[in-house]
């Protein structure tokens, strides 16, 4: 028998239209502060200044915390355990703490055991069963620091077993409890097509659409003990389907809210008719010729990932929507150029307001049909396939629309149908409901969507929004994260959605053993990248938001008064053995209502002296230098992973705003629109291909950054030793592996004979030179010089060389015999 779901509470619901609003931030002001505690990675800091200390804030709104916990500031950095001045991992003996490749691949291995148990068989590409739960424990020797929170972490990973052991049991595992939308939603049979629904508080239902003249009498539905209706429509007498391919359909329900016509929540395919306002779904089966077959096989996940974020509608020059196929013709090949591995797409759920960025999901199985069709979407990621491109999605499983034209909300005439009742239901800011993880069909529905993405599209792994307002009842809004660990393990924690992460992790990761998963988390919530089995959340890695909001911090400085040791404390303060992806600005800075970094330093003098054939200006040159430093040092000490959002590797320097019309707010404020243009909603490519503009320059040095750290994967290198931070000089000079990079933030001086410590004694040589004229630079540094080492050591290094560091620069020495001469070209 299965569990019974959770039934829904009738209330009434407020037919409402879509959310309007022009370039609305969903984050904005509401963002908790970023002031985090982590532990390092493992880098030991040879500089002056602090290192793993605490930076607290004072918190802007109260989080309840359980009574007789621990009462003082408590951080996890307290427990560090920093590594040698080598920095070389550990050998793993009995007992001690296993590396997360270790475990992920002792993960794999079970995952392919039990496949060949299930299916009888050799491995197979992708495994079909999740492997058991571990016991959940590891993250006690990873933290000691978390046994004071045992209780909690124990009963957090005793009702994610409880769970699992419940879809054992009833469902016949996650591997079938994750296929649902083989039983729910349209699915067509020898015989003809069967559609279910899960509508509880509804007390009529009937399927409705073009293939019956929208005829409420023609196919009524009937419903179970559990709430789920159901109608099966058999074949034609000619044995086609009883709904044509393409047809528009709906459910009509009646409602505790009265008679309403839904979109089926479970629908693939969603359209707006031109000139109209509601979306219609659409049955899509199309025919076996019109399918898309994958050609290419997945490529395999990366040691170092470095993102290409993008948003398919606004990826054109021109002022339009643009669509899969220009994507994927035009810009794959210009991410594959530029030496990024993976792209993550946004808004790719269906979403009826375009300005919502795709965060206001209306249709979750369904892709944007703005863009073309679905067979469209198949064509590119198959394409990015072929170019060695993972394909990573901007899940949205935080949040849905309030639209009840088009999306779940009172789907089915409740308040409580997919989403919890009253405040606690709503997101206040972003104008959205909140789901309720601890609905079994919840679960459900959101595990089925995962593995929908991953089974039919073939994405490579996800970024999940909103991680933060998923894990807390206060959504991390008007909460300053401090480092407290009871922020963290206390009653403000949503242990039902927390688990619901764990569980959508275990899915991923047992299935698709090869898929990446990262959490947009700003709060910082312990053992997040630590894998299920291990007790963890599960996540591969965490967005380093914590590092963009510090660009801006300082951006509103003067540079002369930029503290190196600040910098490299935020680029580091993370947490030892979870691995992070790190960017210094991605859409949010984009959107209209922020500033990039470019426009940050150069402001207005980019309309009119980025052109190579007039007079640069003081602010100009500072800020093209600025620019390649702050993304060089992001990507050397901020995390494993690395993402730029689209146009940003040039400073592009226009804003996104999505067209929108006029509006007027219930608090009776009135925002003008921008007569519904396109003209900011698009990426100017043209400009950084423009080799008379100095974004040129800006875009160059970006592809060389990747195509480095492709050679020599320093982002994940075991060793990294910070060896400088000298607040007069304003140098910062840290070893990654075998390279060596030397930053001068002084807005003034230049030094020779600046001595600099290594690791590795012989000749070095420049391997990367933001000053380089290729990257809009000013030439100043040899090429073809060799740095000797000397026995001398420096700055607690055991080596030395000496170089020419000019002021606002950043050069990487690599050592010569690792070097090729196209490596040695690609510096100049």
């Amino acid at each position: 028998m299965a569990v019974a779901p959770a039934l829904a509470v009738s209330g009434a619901v407020v037919r409402a239209p879509r959310p309007t609003g022009g370039g609305e931030r969903r984050r904005g002001s509401g963002r908790p502060s970023p002031s985090l505690v982590f532990f390092s990675r493992g880098a030991r800091d040879g500089g002056s200044g602090r290192r793993g200390a605490m930076r607290a804030a004072a918190a802007s709104g109260k989080v309840i915390v359980p009574e007789g916990e621990n009462d003082g500031i408590t951080s996890s950095a307290d427990s560090a355990q920093f590594q040698s001045d080598e920095l070389e991992v550990p050998d793993i003996t009995d007992g001690q703490i296993e590396s997360s490749e270790t475990t992920q691949g002792a993960r794999e291995a079970d995952a392919e055991a039990l496949n060949r148990e299930v299916l009888g068989s050799a491995p197979q590409e992708k495994p079909r069963a999740v492997p058991p739960p571990g016991d959940g424990q590891k993250i006690f020797q990873i933290d000691p620091m978390l046994q004071g929170y045992k209780y909690h972490l124990e009963y957090r990973y005793s009702l994610y077993r409880r769970i699992r052991s419940d879809i054992d049991e009833h469902e016949g595992g996650l591997e079938a409890f994750s296929r649902s939308y083989e039983k729910f939603g349209f699915n067509r049979s020898a015989q003809g097509v069967t559609y279910r629904e899960w509508a509880p508080g509804a007390h009529s239902a009937a399927l409705v659409g073009d293939f019956n003249n929208w005829d409420p009498n023609a196919d009524r539905m009937s419903k179970n003990e559990y709430g789920v209706w159901e109608v099966f429509l058999p074949n034609n007498a000619d044995g086609s389907s009883p709904i044509p391919h393409g047809s528009r359909v709906k459910v009509r329900m009646d409602t505790p809210s009265g008679i309403k016509d839904s979109i089926p929540a479970w629908i693939k395919y969603s359209v707006q008719p031109p000139g109209e306002i509601p979306y219609d779904g659409i049955y899509y089966d199309p025919p076996e010729e019109v399918k898309y077959v994958f050609k290419h096989p997945q490529p395999k996940r990366p040691k170092s990932l470095r993102i290409y974020e993008t948003h398919v509608g606004m990826s054109s020059p021109e002022p339009k929507i643009n669509t899969y196929a220009n994507f994927r013709d035009d810009v794959l090949p210009r991410i594959k150029k530029l030496g990024y591995n993976a792209v993550q797409i946004m808004a790719i759920q269906e979403h009826s307001y375009y300005g919502s960025f795709g965060y206001h999901v209306t249709n979750f199985f369904a892709p944007s049909s703005r863009f073309g069709t679905p067979e469209d979407l198949k064509s590119l990621i198959d394409r990015a396939h072929e170019l060695g491109l993972l394909v990573l999605m901007d899940v949205v499983h935080s949040h849905a629309s309030s639209n009840t034209l088009d999306g779940l909300n009172g789907f089915d005439g409740t308040d409580t149908h997919y989403f919890h009742s009253g405040p606690r239901g709503h997101h206040w800011m972003w104008d959205s409901r909140l789901f309720n993880y601890g609905n079994w069909e919840v679960l459900r529905f959101l595990l089925s969507n995962a593995r929908w993405w991953l089974e039919e599209y073939k994405f490579d792994g996800f970024r999940f929004d909103g991680v933060t307002s998923m894990m807390y009842t206060h959504h991390g809004l008007q909460v300053s994260f401090t480092g407290n660990f009871n922020e963290y393990f206390g009653f403000a924690t949503d242990v039902d959605a927390v688990v619901y992460l764990m569980l959508v992790n275990d899915l991923i990761h047992g299935l698709y053993p090869e898929a990446v998963s990262i959490g947009e988390d700003v709060s910082g919530m312990p053992t997040f990248a630590i894998p299920v089995h291990d007790g963890g959340v599960g996540f591969d890695y965490r967005l380093h938001m914590a590092v963009a909001d510090k660009w801006i911090e300082l951006m509103k400085q003067s540079d002369e008064t930029w503290k190196m040791a600040d910098i490299v404390h935020t680029l580091t303060n993370r947490r030892w053995l979870e691995k992070c992806v790190t960017y210094s600005e991605s859409h949010d800075q984009a959107l209209v209502g922020d500033k990039t970094i470019a426009f940050w330093l150069m402001d207005k003098d980019m309309y009119d002296f980025m052109a190579l054939d007039r007079p640069s200006t003081p602010t100009i040159d500072r800020g093209i230098a600025l620019h390649k430093m702050i993304r060089l040092i992001t990507m050397g000490l901020g995390g494993e992973g690395y993402l730029n959002f689209m146009g940003n590797e040039f400073g592009h320097p226009e804003w996104i705003d999505f067209p929108r019309g006029p509006q007027r707010l219930p608090s009776g404020k009135f925002i003008p629109g921008n007569n519904n243009s396109y003209d900011k909603c698009r990426r100017r490519f043209d400009l950084g291909d423009a080799d008379y503009l100095r974004y040129h320059g800006m875009q160059e040095f970006d592809r060389a950054m990747q195509h480095i750290e492709e050679k020599y994967g320093f982002m994940t290198d075991d060793h990294q030793y910070i060896s400088r931070k000298h607040e007069e000089d304003k140098v910062i000079v840290f070893e990654k592996g075998d390279l060596v990079f030397v930053f001068n933030f002084h807005c003034n001086n230049s030094f020779f004979d600046y001595r600099v410590g290594c690791r590795r004694p012989g000749i070095y040589k420049v391997a990367l030179d933001s000053d380089a004229g290729l990257f809009g630079g000013f030439g100043r540094i040899h090429h073809a010089a060799e740095h000797f080492t000397t026995d001398c050591s420096h700055d607690n290094r055991p080596h030395s060389f000496s170089v020419y560091t000019p002021s606002r620069t950043c050069v990487v020495y690599a050592p010569a015999d690792t070097m090729t001469p196209e490596s040695s070209e690609e510096s100049k």
